[in-house]
């Protein structure tokens, strides 16, 4: 990876953007892609869209989508010692909670605080084995008192961990919010690509949708929009090589092993060969999952939006989701960039994706 786009990838990743709250992490797409694309907007929504037009005079209309939001929290409830309570926005594991550094992003700029609890000494033998739900966490930003917090914080400001992007060993990178801010990034990179490639057969559209974390709902309206005739959601995929994963249940998917590429029902049988066949013919590592109901991903909503469309979902593995230190590969992010690049170029008419 080029060190500009690591730079990309970076201010990505550590822009804040729970669900609903997104525009900061927009912002940055915006920046990347003015002056590459075609045409460029932002819907009422807050989804991002991009445009790289294709050869011929009707081309065949595709769509990729990563989701750009984040889990969060919402600030709730401030008590009068200056004690911030809060809301989980998506699906935050209340283990991982107590003890975090976060951030509150106020309106005149972001405050540090702590997430505490009741300190484990304090507590009966009972509750030291059970999870501390989260209505019973706070925040403390070191203010005295209730008026003190709200000259700084309101209720309805999102948070977010106060964590970065990080190199480990090898190629490996830890962040918060690779879920799914990398597939944003992706879908950036392949517009970029082919707009440096040349022309493709498509009308390629690319969207850094809004509100996953929270039902589908920006790749939800968007594809309505945009009315593709090939839809693909950019992902993460749990990564099954770490301790404790039944593989027998959950498939086997390796950090480092390449894009992985779904099978089932919520996936089209055609537009999943042409992935294969352009892993295969461009020498792109890939890895196939087995997904026998509708996935929780953008990919669900797009394959039935109007008359139905011809969807795929690729993603790359992910350690530790959800979680302040989810961990990729590098490679991995860059073989998916070629391998949905490279679709591209390979996608005839629209009727090649109807079953026979």
């Amino acid at each position: 990876m080029t060190d500009s786009n690591f730079s990309f990838l970076k201010e990505l990743v550590e822009a804040p953007s729970p669900s609903g709250f997104e525009q900061p992490a927009q912002r940055v797409i915006r920046r990347r892609l003015d002056g590459v694309v075609d045409e460029l907007k932002t819907d009422v929504m807050g989804n991002v869209i991009g445009l790289v037009k294709g050869q011929g005079a009707n081309p065949t209309r595709v769509m990729l989508a990563g989701h750009c939001d984040e889990i969060g929290f919402m600030v709730k409830y401030i008590d009068e010692q200056g004690f911030i309570y809060f809301a989980a926005i998506g699906g935050v594991d209340a283990h991982l909670v107590p003890g975090q550094r976060v951030h509150i992003h106020g309106r005149q700029r972001p405050v540090l605080g702590v997430v505490g609890k009741k300190p484990i000494h304090l507590m009966e033998q009972k509750d030291r084995e059970t999870v501390v739900k989260l209505k019973s966490q706070f925040i403390d930003i070191g203010c005295r008192s209730r008026e003190e917090v709200q000259a700084l914080v309101a209720v309805g400001d999102p948070v977010t961990f106060a964590v970065g992007l990080e190199r480990l060993e090898n190629d490996r990178v830890i962040s918060r919010a690779f879920d799914d801010k990398m597939g944003a990034f992706i879908v950036a990179r392949v517009l970029q690509e082919v707009r440096a490639r040349g022309a493709a057969p498509v009308d390629l559209y690319g969207v850094s949708t809004v509100q996953e974390e929270i039902g589908l709902r920006g790749g939800a309206t968007s594809v309505y929009g945009i009315n593709p005739d090939v839809g693909i959601a950019v992902e993460v995929g749990f990564a099954t090589d770490v301790p404790e994963i039944d593989k027998k249940e959950n498939g086997e998917t390796k950090v480092g092993a390449g894009p992985i590429i779904a099978r089932g029902p919520n996936i089209n049988p055609a537009l999943f060969e042409l992935l294969l066949a352009t892993a295969r013919d461009e020498n792109i590592p890939c890895q196939i999952i087995g997904q026998p109901r509708a996935t929780g991903t953008d990919a669900n909503v797009m394959q039935l939006s109007r008359g139905g469309v011809a969807t795929a979902l690729v993603s790359v593995p992910l350690r530790y989701m959800h979680t302040p230190v989810e961990l990729l590969s590098l490679e991995d992010l860059e073989n998916t960039v070629r391998l949905l690049s490279g679709l591209m170029y390979r996608i005839g008419e629209r009727e090649m994706f109807i079953p026979h």
